[in-house]
C-alpha cells in the first residue's frame, strides 16, 4: 500500500467517524424531542386525569348526599305510614290511653329520640316503645335493646310503670325475626300496606325495668 492509499483510507475512516458522530447527535436529538413530546402528553394527560378525577369525586359527593336524603325521606314515609297501625294496636290491643309519635328527650347533654311513646295509666300501668324500621337489621335490635335499657334515666317520672319494646319492619328476614322474638321484643310486620303484630304461640314479652 503507497502513503497516498494510506492516507486516503484514512480520510475515509475519519469521514466515517465524522458521519456516525452525526447520526448518533441527530437520534439523540429525536430522542429528546420525542422525550419532550411524551413528557408533555403525560402531563396533559395528567390533569385530564386530575381534571377527571375531581368531577368524578363530586359527583359521587353530590350522589351520596341524594342518596342519603332519599334514606331520611324513605325513613321518614315508613315512619309515617306505621303510625296509625301502630296507633291501633297500641290503643287496640294494650289499651294505651296515650300515644306519641317522635318524641325527642335531653338529659345530662345526652339524647334519646323514640319513633313511637305508648303508655296506659290505671291497673294496667304499661309502657311501650316502639322502634320503625324500613329494613331490620341486627344492629336496629342492638339499639332499640340500648335504648330500653336507657329508657328510665331519660324517664324517670314513668319508673313504676312495666316497660316493653315493639319493633315494627317492613323487611323482615326470618332469622332477624327469630332473634327479634327471642329478645322479648313485640315485632310488627307488614301486610296489605298494614302493619299488623306477630305473636307466635309461646311468645312471652320481656319487661325491661
Amino acid at each position: 500500500m503507497t502513503k497516498e492509499d494510506m492516507e486516503d483510507a484514512i480520510k475515509e475512516i475519519w469521514e466515517l467517524f465524522r458521519e456516525t458522530d452525526r447520526r448518533f447527535k441527530e437520534t439523540e436529538k429525536r430522542f429528546k424531542e420525542t422525550d419532550q413530546r411524551l413528557d408533555q402528553r403525560f402531563q396533559e394527560t395528567d390533569q385530564r386525569l386530575e381534571q377527571k378525577f375531581k368531577k368524578t369525586d363530586h359527583q359521587l359527593k353530590e350522589l351520596g348526599k341524594q342518596i342519603g336524603g332519599l334514606g331520611r325521606k324513605f325513613g321518614g314515609f315508613t315512619e309515617g305510614m306505621a303510625f296509625p297501625s301502630m296507633r291501633r294496636i297500641l290503643m287496640e290491643r294494650f289499651k294505651a290511653e296515650y300515644v306519641s309519635p317522635r318524641v325527642l328527650v335531653r338529659k345530662n347533654g345526652e339524647m334519646m329520640e323514640l319513633d313511637v311513646l305508648a303508655y296506659t295509666n290505671g291497673d294496667l300501668n304499661q309502657e311501650y316503645v316502639v322502634e320503625v324500621k324500613s329494613r331490620l337489621k341486627d344492629e336496629d335490635i342492638q339499639d332499640m335493646l340500648r335504648d330500653l335499657n336507657r329508657f328510665p334515666r331519660f324517664f324517670p317520672q314513668h319508673k313504676d310503670r312495666a316497660l316493653y319494646g315493639i319493633i315494627a319492619g317492613v323487611d323482615v328476614t326470618d332469622a332477624i325475626r327469630k332473634k327479634v322474638l327471642d329478645t322479648g321484643l313485640y315485632l310488627a310486620t307488614i301486610r296489605d300496606d298494614t302493619f299488623h303484630l306477630e305473636v307466635p304461640k309461646g311468645f312471652k314479652a320481656k319487661r325491661f325495668n
